[in-house]
């Protein structure tokens, strides 16, 4: 019913990168990767993976000149690895995150004349997008646990900024770990973004872990999706909280409507 995809760059971590994407396709599962800077993207081709979702920038941010510059050229950088990859969709936030996932511009306070700035810079991503046939994807944060200080990082916010430029080049990234602990009432906010999601990730809360280690009920999201209609893609964002391969299966099992952990039983 939905497609399943896997972050490479949180499980099978003793493995080279290459080598987690094989072991990922070979489960049955798409593949999502961050920053493609880091990798080899020649050995990422020859994997014969599918690519469901990749990091869609190298720097900047949705609101300061030098920023939204960066973010556009580096957005067309993105786009020619998406394209070597078949990849649809290029995942972006409110500003650049560094390596601890702490923004490279923090706001903690948003001011009008931000909002419009990011509606702007978004129309162009959205326009990069329109011209090379791929979805830029905006995700939602947290900034509670795990990326203080990043604006626009609320699920209403993004969904906010997406709604406004209303293209059906910048979608949401709709995370559900992260909207968990910021905002909660998942399934209503599921409902009323449905028509903008291009995705949605999971991991539990807490700890970040495969469905099943902690307080959402990923069945019941998995079951309120199918009644909405969504049929897309559904991305675990997660640490395997022990054998990898069986908190892979956890993920599945929590997104195959009819099985038994599906049903409650």
């Amino acid at each position: 019913m939905f497609e399943l995809a896997v972050c490479a760059e949180m499980v099978f971590r003793d493995l080279p990168m290459a080598e987690r994407v094989r072991k990922i396709a070979s489960l049955g599962f798409a593949v999502e990767i961050w920053d493609w800077t880091k990798h080899d993207i020649d050995d990422l081709v020859d994997s014969g993976a599918r690519f469901s979702s990749m990091t869609g920038y190298i720097d900047g941010d949705l609101v300061t000149g030098p920023g939204a510059d960066a973010l556009l050229r580096t957005a067309g950088q993105s786009i020619d690895v998406a394209r070597r990859l078949r990849c649809p969709r290029l995942n972006l936030h409110g500003t650049g995150l560094d390596s601890r996932g702490l923004p490279v511009q923090p706001a903690q306070v948003i001011t009008g004349e931000m909002w419009l700035a990011a509606q702007r810079t978004l129309t162009a991503i959205a326009e990069l997008g329109r011209r090379a046939g791929v979805t830029f994807c905006l995700e939602n944060l947290n900034t509670q646990v795990d990326h203080p200080g990043v604006p626009f990082a609320r699920a209403a916010d993004t969904l906010a900024l997406v709604a406004a430029v209303d293209s059906p080049y910048l979608r949401l990234n709709l995370d559900l770990y992260h909207a968990q602990i910021g905002e909660g009432n998942l399934i209503e906010l599921l409902r009323s973004a449905l028509p903008f999601i291009g995705e949605i990730q999971v991991a539990d809360v807490p700890g970040r872990c495969e469905p099943g280690t902690g307080e959402i009920n990923y069945p019941a999201i998995a079951r309120a999706l199918a009644g909405l209609g969504y049929r897309g893609t559904v991305a675990m964002e997660a640490w395997a909280s022990g054998d990898d391969e069986q908190a892979l299966q956890r993920f599945r099992d929590a997104f195959t409507i009819g099985s038994a952990a599906s049903l409650g039983t």
